[in-house]
């Protein structure tokens, strides 16, 4: 316990303002990369740095690295602005979706955008073996897709290649007119994009990106009645109502909440993401998004490109790949595009140096 209070007294010691955490990040000059993974906190990286020297001398208590992942879970319902009983952890997305497309009926029609990332779209697919049927239209004209024979319809809220933002109230509101499920996956955007979690019928998260926690932790919100019809195929003694009284024996006894549908957590991610979730729930999303975007524009006008509302932005450049490594700029590339990522760790200066090599 001892680890908790030294790394919480140090984030007691963070205030509101965005300018005093970003000195709590360590980042080499360039990185533009957070779409593919975040980088930790100070609070984090230390946090996790005891547990893993404590471990290596048999000094930690698991207890309180297991106890990370309660921690996680509650800061992470602060931020999506749900119960934390509505709250399910585990180690992907894929994993946390399973058991939603499990339960669809045989026959169930499901509506996806063709570009969407696979962690959203191989778990209805595979239940095509079923009869289930996955249909894939153009993003922006999902929401008109949706008709009295869609049970489900699935999307990332920001999209990983490029960035686009999913027109989120339009597609939940089609999807009610016509009785179907919703399930969004909030990876890409969970962490720098203000909006209601809650809209939807099961929202999913991974959070080693934005969220700048170990690869290893997922999340889910469940609508409590999507859960009703869920099974927990996954269940261990970590879904039980009393985890620490169900090691052993019968009788099935499940958490009556989210919990239900928790793995075991793999301790050493969730010590290094609770420090982060806390941080960044200090901050607050709205100043984050804020600045991601206000970066995202700035890089954009650099190009000569129109302004947007993403913190992830796809641009053509010829060569790009070789310019930005000879300037040893981090970015990606994504459906034959150079793919370039602002959060709060970034500074102006990463994204002049990205200019300057894209147009010298």
């Amino acid at each position: 316990m001892a680890l908790w209070g030294r790394v919480s007294g140090r984030l007691a010691s963070v205030g509101m303002k965005l300018e005093q955490a970003q000195q709590l990040w360590q980042p080499h000059p360039g990185w533009l990369n957070t779409a593919t993974y975040g980088l930790p906190p100070d609070p984090a990286w230390d946090a996790l740095q005891e547990a893993l020297a404590d471990w290596r001398v048999g000094q930690g208590a698991w207890e309180g690295w297991s106890e990370a992942a309660g921690r996680t879970r509650d800061a992470f319902a602060r931020l999506a602005g749900v119960p934390p009983a509505d709250v399910a952890i585990g180690a992907t997305v894929s994993q946390l979706l399973a058991p939603v497309a499990a339960a669809l009926p045989a026959g169930a029609r499901v509506v996806v955008p063709e570009v969407e990332f696979t962690s959203n779209l191989f778990p209805w697919m595979v239940q095509e073996i079923r009869g289930v049927e996955v249909r894939t239209v153009p993003l922006d004209k999902l929401a008109a897709s949706v008709d009295d024979g869609t049970d489900l319809v699935a999307f990332s809220l920001v999209q990983s290649a490029d960035g686009t933002v999913a027109a989120y109230d339009d597609i939940v509101a089609a999807a009610r007119a016509h009785g179907a499920l919703v399930a969004v996956d909030a990876t890409q955007a969970c962490g720098w994009l203000p909006f209601d979690a809650a809209l939807a019928d099961v929202m999913v998260v991974g959070g080693y990106k934005w969220l700048m926690g170990p690869r290893g932790t997922a999340f889910a919100y469940l609508d409590p009645a999507l859960r009703e019809r869920l099974r927990p195929d996954a269940a261990g003694w970590c879904a039980a109502s009393d985890p620490h009284t169900s090691y052993y024996g019968p009788p099935l006894r499940l958490s009556d909440d989210a919990r239900r549908f928790d793995i075991s957590p793999a301790w050493f991610a969730w010590v290094g993401a609770a420090p982060a979730l806390e941080l960044l729930l200090k901050i607050g999303v709205p100043a984050v998004h804020a600045y991601d975007v206000g970066l995202a524009n700035r890089f954009l006008a650099g190009l000569g490109q129109p302004s947007g509302h993403s913190a992830i932005v796809s641009v053509e450049v010829p060569g790009a790949r070789e310019k930005l490594e000879r300037a040893g700029v981090r970015a990606a590339v994504r459906a034959g595009r150079v793919r370039a990522s602002f959060h709060l760790y970034t500074t102006q200066q990463d994204v002049d140096l990205a200019l300057d090599a894209l147009t010298g």
